[in-house]
């Protein structure tokens, strides 16, 4: 309930519960990456060693295959719960998705193409602006990897994680799932590669909007008792990054 003090009730860690999330969080993406490889040499569909958009296609259609199979399995065998693969049940929260998706859609590409913003420069996006590569790009971004990455870590993870160690954090008239939050963490590690190839600034920048929308994405699944707002939020941050990207380099 809304207001109750901050120490009731007591999160009571459970490593267990810790591991298999973290396990399922950092073991999902490479699994699919094996499964969508293996695919590519028997059924020759799109391999790593092709174009980059294509092969991300694939490789988050086998991360989305994979997550329902662990869902089937937990549901029924080992953490009952409502995963929350349906339409809301009361408020929506879409259209706060919508809204901040925007915000963060703009904050990302302020983090991003920090260094491009103070030079003056346009950024080189890695691909030719042909209309196949902006139109794919934009429904990538827009439509599918919002069901392909938060059915795994929102749906997945965070309940997952809230049924098997449950626990609520408090601040003032705010609450939520201490799962989402760890959830969130687990989230914003996987985008550590950055480190690789940008400067530190961006990359820690990178970490820390990543962490604001896990939090803000298991949010508003837990309130809503559904991914949807999750998915719209997660398209919509995306997608207007690349939005904001393709008009700066005039490809609209």
């Amino acid at each position: 309930m809304e207001g109750k003090s901050p120490i009731e009730p007591r999160l009571r860690l459970k490593p267990v519960p810790i591991l298999v999330t973290a396990a399922l969080g950092y073991g999902l993406p490479p699994l699919a990456a094996y499964g969508a490889f293996y695919a590519s040499k028997i059924f020759h569909t799109p391999s790593p060693h092709g174009p980059t958009l294509q092969w991300l296609y694939m490789q988050h259609g086998f991360q989305l295959l994979v997550a329902l199979i662990v869902i089937a399995v937990l549901r029924f065998r080992l953490a009952p719960a409502d995963y929350c693969l349906h339409w809301p049940r009361g408020k929506t929260f879409i259209g706060a998705a919508v809204c901040w998706g925007i915000f963060f859609g703009v904050l990302m590409t302020a983090v991003d193409y920090a260094p491009q913003l103070l030079a003056h420069t346009k950024p080189d996006p890695g691909f030719p602006l042909t209309p196949s590569n902006i139109w794919g790009w934009l429904f990538f971004e827009g439509v599918y990897v919002g069901p392909t990455e938060e059915i795994p870590f929102r749906a997945l993870l965070v309940t997952y994680l809230a049924t098997a160690m449950p626990g609520k954090l408090y601040i003032g008239r705010f609450n939520m799932d201490w799962a989402g939050v760890i959830v969130a963490l687990i989230f914003a590690l996987l985008h550590i590669a950055s480190f690789n190839s940008r400067n530190w600034p961006e990359a820690l920048g990178q970490q820390f909007y990543a962490f604001g929308l896990g939090v803000l994405y298991a949010y508003w699944l837990e309130k809503s008792k559904s991914v949807v707002a999750p998915i719209v939020g997660h398209n919509v941050s995306d997608v207007m990054e690349y939005v904001i990207l393709f008009a700066w380099l005039g490809a609209f």
